[in-house]
């Protein structure tokens, strides 16, 4: 048990991808019956219910926590949540979920380079060549089937969209691990400052866009919302709450690239659901996870 502590980061980074695996499946469906930017708001404020109830509930007063460190966290969920989520979203109706996940890949790296110019985080060598093993790994499953373009395919738009998602999400990683290692806040507090500034983010995205009449359709449908309900409660109150977990007890580079690994989590699910797994995905997957291993490796 003493060893499993010593990798909490590492297993929080690994659980947190497990979950958005699992939430993705659900979120397929649920994505085409309201727009990305609404389901991304609606699971927000439902997580933010749920983390205010859990801090009533256990009865956890407010932390303190000084100006900075608040700032931080709020500018980080703004940047990585709302601002990062909503490129990467844009990307996605631009060229396609395949596409999107290639410059995804480019947020580990990084986020690596952000932490060791502002942080002065360092990475052992073995470090650098586990995070090169695990995206390729990643990449190797993802590009494997035909592209998914449609008749709205908007290649620059979309490469532009995709950088910017994968600047937003390392920025805002490096954000929250700056404050994280500076404080002592919990990582169910930090949870809540980030989500609570991703949220309102987006609510003023919704607002530029004029679709704050969009933000009542969930509420219409009580399975939507049942739904909607129970995939935020796993993959944005747990899944941050993981996320968050991993930021504070593993270096940045090695936390995303561990909660990257999603697409390689989809493959059992796919397969439990029928789904043929081929022969490049299974070496896909053992390439990843000799990446992993050596993100694991202790010298």
């Amino acid at each position: 048990m003493s060893n499993l502590l010593l990798f909490k980061g590492e297993l929080a980074a690994l659980s947190a991808a497990l979950i958005w695996a699992i939430a993705s499946v659900v979120y397929t469906g649920v994505g085409r019956q309201i727009s990305p930017l609404t389901l991304n708001f609606t699971k927000g404020w439902i997580a933010l219910i749920l983390l205010i109830l859990t801090f009533v509930i256990t009865g956890q007063a407010i932390p303190s926590i000084d100006l900075t460190g608040f700032l931080l966290l709020f500018l980080s969920g703004m940047i990585g949540i709302g601002f990062g989520d909503t490129a990467y979203f844009s990307a996605l109706n631009c060229i396609g979920a395949r596409q999107t996940l290639l410059f995804e890949m480019l947020a580990p790296p990084l986020s690596a380079m952000l932490a060791l110019i502002f942080l002065n985080e360092t990475l052992e060598p073995q470090a650098w060549i586990g995070i090169v093993l695990t995206i390729a790994g990643v990449i190797w499953v993802t590009l494997e089937r035909v592209s998914d373009r449609h008749g709205n395919f908007r290649p620059l738009q979309g490469s532009l969209y995709g950088l910017l998602a994968a600047f937003g999400q390392s920025g805002g990683a490096v954000l929250s691990r700056a404050a994280l290692i500076n404080t002592e806040i919990d990582s169910l507090w930090s949870t809540f400052i980030r989500l609570l500034g991703g949220t309102i983010a987006l609510l003023i995205w919704l607002i530029l866009q004029q679709q704050t009449t969009d933000i009542r359709k969930p509420l219409q449908s009580r399975r939507l919302i049942s739904i909607i309900a129970g995939t935020a409660f796993i993959s944005t109150y747990l899944g941050i709450l993981l996320q968050q977990t991993s930021l504070k007890f593993a270096a940045t580079g090695i936390a995303q690239a561990l909660s990257s690994t999603s697409p390689l989590f989809v493959l059992p699910i796919a397969g439990a659901m029928g789904e043929r797994i081929s022969l490049r995905s299974i070496s896909g997957v053992l390439i990843a996870l000799i990446g992993v291993s050596l993100l694991f490796y202790r010298p």
